[in-house]
């Protein structure tokens, strides 16, 4: 053998096991980077327990949500944190009661254009989790936590931010004395909400004919951006809130009329939003969630939506208030046509999210969300068994296992009073999710254990200063 060739099998005798090396760091890196799963929440508002077809509604077409339930999990069991706006969002975004960061009130239940509070900065937002565990964030749609510069999403742990800060029936301009009329045949010029990107207003009054168009393309332009690294996409539908709006191309097309239109588009949007994960093989490293932030409004008869078999809606603490239509999607991870019947909620997401994503969930606080992954992969019983439920800062009831207690009742809307209840009312809710059949008597031990329940939770909640009540003049 040559010098020359000696020096070549040296040479490739020493390099051999650093190209093994190579190779063994990049599937490492690779494995890593698989398991770190994109994140997207979809998030409806004011959609009721009754509006989906795969929740049962009889004329409402949703066949991209029932495709969404046939290839992952839908949750029977599952529920906002609170049965209003910005309180709800605030839960979803911090796996926290709304009672723990002032995010509630009992005079004003949510933030409003003349409000000059928002979500704390103390409070660690899923998007600054999730960007601290490495991941590119995005808010698209209804944000309502705080239209001032330092309560926007942009000052929240999110890259970017494109929707309306609020409420789409706020900043109202129609006549006072045309009333709930401005809603039967609503009108863009007769609201002044402002769309914005970041921190800036782009469009006043926002179109909202296409405001679902548009954030459907927003969150595909998002997904379709530099994927080296995972994502969290966090995409707030303003609809079925009224006042009610669709594009051209869903006008008159639902059974249902305007507000089966507007469900309709929406499951359009959900249904670009998978095949956009399909088309960039992102769909079996993307876990997508949908759910809504509260029940249906039902005071606007026709132009709310059904809370089903559940009693009340939007407003309350009755099932119809707080149980949410619930699915979640991860192909290869979840399994296909699952029916989950275990307790869940959307402060759950927070925290089941940064686990997935390697993160870090605060331990300097108290987090009521837990890590439902040994349900997402039928791994292990749901680590969930309590619920409490806030009508502002008033504990009204709460769930252990399958029975409920209202300590305090109140229609979701109107004059009615509070009403204590002592001893508390008591339902089975799997025997009777409708809440219709008073048991107490029957159980004293079962009150006795909610009580307990009730007030150890209690014993964990430090009062802090309401959001909700500062005023937008205030320093």
């Amino acid at each position: 053998m040559t010098r020359s060739a000696l020096s070549r099998r040296m040479n490739l005798n020493f390099l051999f096991p650093l190209f093994t090396l190579l190779a063994a760091f990049m599937q490492i890196n690779a494995a890593h980077a698989e398991s770190k799963p994109n994140v997207v929440v979809i998030y409806a508002d004011d959609l009721g327990y009754g509006d989906l077809a795969c929740f049962g509604h009889p004329t409402i077409k949703t066949p991209h949500l029932d495709q969404m339930a046939e290839e992952g999990m839908k949750f029977t069991q599952f529920y906002s944190a609170a049965p209003v706006c910005t309180p709800s969002r605030a839960a979803l975004l911090t796996g926290r009661y709304p009672i723990r960061s002032g995010m509630c009130s009992d005079k004003r239940r949510v933030l409003f254009p003349d409000s000059g509070g928002g979500i704390p900065a103390s409070e660690v937002t899923l998007a600054e989790a999730m960007k601290s565990a490495g991941y590119r964030t995005a808010c698209v749609g209804k944000w309502h936590l705080g239209h001032l510069p330092q309560f926007l999403p942009t000052s929240n742990g999110f890259d970017s931010y494109f929707g309306i800060p609020y409420s789409n029936d706020m900043d109202r301009v129609a006549d006072r004395k045309m009333g709930r009329k401005i809603f039967l045949d609503p009108k863009v010029k007769y609201w002044n909400v402002p769309l914005m990107r970041d921190t800036d207003i782009v469009e006043q009054p926002a179109d909202q004919t296409t405001i679902t168009k548009r954030y459907t393309e927003e969150a595909i332009k998002f997904i379709k951006q530099d994927q080296k690294q995972p994502f969290f996409l966090y995409l707030a539908h303003n609809m079925p809130h009224v006042p009610l709006f669709r594009s051209p191309a869903f006008a008159d097309k639902s059974l249902r009329g305007l507000y089966g239109d507007v469900i309709e588009e929406i499951d359009w949007s959900v249904g670009q939003v998978l095949q956009t994960l399909r088309d960039e093989g992102l769909d079996q490293n993307t876990i997508v969630w949908f759910s809504s932030d509260n029940g249906p409004w039902l005071i606007f008869d026709a132009q709310g939506g059904s809370a089903g078999l559940l009693r009340d809606g939007k407003g309350s603490t009755w099932e119809g208030g707080m149980r949410e239509p619930t699915l979640a999607w991860w192909p290869g991870h979840i399994p296909a046509g699952t029916v989950s019947q275990e307790q869940g909620s959307t402060m759950d997401i927070y925290t089941t999210s940064i686990k997935l994503a390697g993160g870090a969930v605060p331990t300097d606080r108290v987090v009521d969300g837990v890590d439902l992954t040994p349900v997402l992969t039928q791994s292990g019983p749901g680590p969930r068994d309590e619920m409490v439920y806030y009508r502002g800062t008033k504990l009204m009831a709460i769930r252990k296992g399958p029975w409920k207690a209202h300590f305090i009742t109140k229609p979701a809307y109107g004059r009615e009073p509070f009403k204590e209840h002592d001893p508390p009312v008591l339902y089975h809710l799997e025997h009777d999710p409708s809440e219709k059949y008073d048991v107490a008597k029957d159980h004293p031990e079962v009150i006795k254990e909610l009580k307990a329940a009730a007030e150890k939770h209690r014993k964990t909640v430090k009062p802090v200063p309401s959001q909700l009540e500062i005023p937008l003049t205030q320093k």
